[in-house]
């Protein structure tokens, strides 16, 4: 009964509601850059290796914190008066609207160079999108509201996330993708009004610089984050550790709708597949991993999450072997995305905490970076891989990429139990 009324008090705030549309507005671009960009290409027939370049287009998100320091220290001209926070949420999201309808209209079959310079256009937008809502929902919500909030931006942003994946997919079954992207940039609409109707941040929130001079300000901003973190017991193999958690994940992840439409598979059914039965699996997993967390510690936490998503990408070999088969389909959709969530909660509370309460905003935007180095970088060869290999063959083979953060994870168990403050602790803000 206790704990039914410290859940009610802690997620009984209207302010909670703001943050779930902001993560909505959030998650809404993502898939339009990676798997549902990857259907539509793949249904025109473009190869598996020039659909993973297209990853590449996605860089803006590994590169934010470069000019995550514009959006604390400059004003939107003539709107400005709405709020630094408001005005530049309003900005960013209709510029990211009007990329999306652009996007669209391009025709990736005959001129895919229009195409990526719509993904890049997507990618940057959402990104500094990224940045502001971040710092919004800390700055507005309370310390005690602050673990809430990140749990119902995560809800919010999976709801983005199945809109414009499995959304999207199945208006391709009697849509044209130009209509489609429209559709999706209509709906950026729930992001400019929440921002219109939602507060500014407390002023005394914020913290005011006592920087004086244009290079005292400028270090603040951008040099001083920077230096702190690499003060931290080492920091050099926490930053690699953050790159290769997810790795295994992310060079896999982009070929699973190619494996899907290769098998066979209808726009319905992986959308239902796919998106639904992936979504609530992925929720389910981030539950599950929380809840790991406060049992046996964030180390363990992690280092169950981090074999059992590699191991999980053996479902997909079972899968093309199978072939079309709806069992085998869900099975494995469930298995990856389940052990998936259940690994990002512990990495995400992980990151958390490696953040300074001084340089949370700049430092949250540089290791979040890095963690989706994977999913750019790395798995842009993925389907050059795909291409040389058998589908059986490249499932197995990315499943060993998960060997190296493993074992980068177990040299830094010590360094993780340190940044742990205990499990109560951690469970409070989680």
């Amino acid at each position: 009964m206790k704990i039914t009324s410290l859940l009610g008090q802690t997620y009984r705030d209207r302010r909670l509601l703001i943050v779930l549309a902001m993560g909505f507005s959030s998650g809404l671009p993502l898939a339009l850059t990676l798997s549902t960009m990857s259907y539509w290409l793949r249904t025109l027939g473009i190869s598996k290796t020039s659909i993973g370049l297209f990853g590449i287009a996605t860089l803006a998100y590994n590169f934010k914190f470069v000019w995550s320091p514009l959006f604390d220290h400059v004003t939107v001209p003539l709107i400005g008066r709405l709020g630094r926070r408001r005005s530049w949420m309003i900005v960013t999201q209709i510029l990211l609207a009007a990329a999306m309808v652009a996007t669209g209209m391009t025709d990736p079959g005959s001129d895919p160079f229009w195409t990526a310079a719509g993904v890049v256009a997507i990618a940057f937008f959402s990104a500094s999108q990224d940045i502001v809502i971040d710092a919004y929902r800390v700055e507005i919500l309370d310390e005690t509201r602050q673990g809430a909030g990140a749990a119902v931006t995560q809800y919010g942003y999976r709801i983005g996330m199945l809109t414009s994946g499995a959304g999207a997919l199945y208006l391709s079954e009697f849509l044209p993708w130009s209509a489609i992207y429209s559709v999706m940039a209509a709906l950026m609409a729930v992001g400019v009004l929440t921002a219109l109707l939602s507060p500014e941040p407390d002023l005394g929130a914020v913290a005011v610089s006592k920087a004086v001079g244009f290079s005292a300000r400028l270090r603040e901003a951008i040099v001083d984050p920077f230096v702190e973190f690499t003060t931290r017991h080492q920091w050099l193999w926490i930053l690699l550790f953050i790159i290769l958690f997810k790795l295994a994940d992310a060079v896999a992840e982009r070929m699973t709708i190619p494996l899907y439409v290769d098998l066979g598979f209808t726009a319905d059914e992986i959308a239902t597949g796919s998106k639904i039965l992936g979504v609530a699996a992925t929720m389910l997993g981030i539950f599950v991993g929380g809840w790991l967390v406060g049992l046996i510690g964030l180390f363990r936490a992690l280092l169950i999450g981090a074999i059992a998503q590699s191991l999980t990408l053996w479902s997909y070999a079972g899968l093309a072997i199978a072939g079309h088969d709806r069992l085998v389909f869900s099975a494995a959709l469930f298995l990856d995305n389940f052990s998936a969530g259940a690994a990002a909660a512990a990495f995400v509370a992980y990151v958390a905490m490696l953040s300074s309460r001084q340089h949370t905003a700049t430092q949250l935007a540089l290791l979040t970076s890095l963690a989706i180095v994977g999913r750019t970088f790395f798995a842009s060869g993925g389907g050059w891989l795909a291409d040389h290999m058998s589908w059986v063959q490249f499932f197995l083979s990315t499943s060993l990429l998960g060997i190296p953060g493993i074992v980068l994870l177990i040299y830094l168990r010590r360094s993780v139990a340190e940044t742990a403050l205990s499990t109560h602790q951690l469970v409070e803000r989680v």
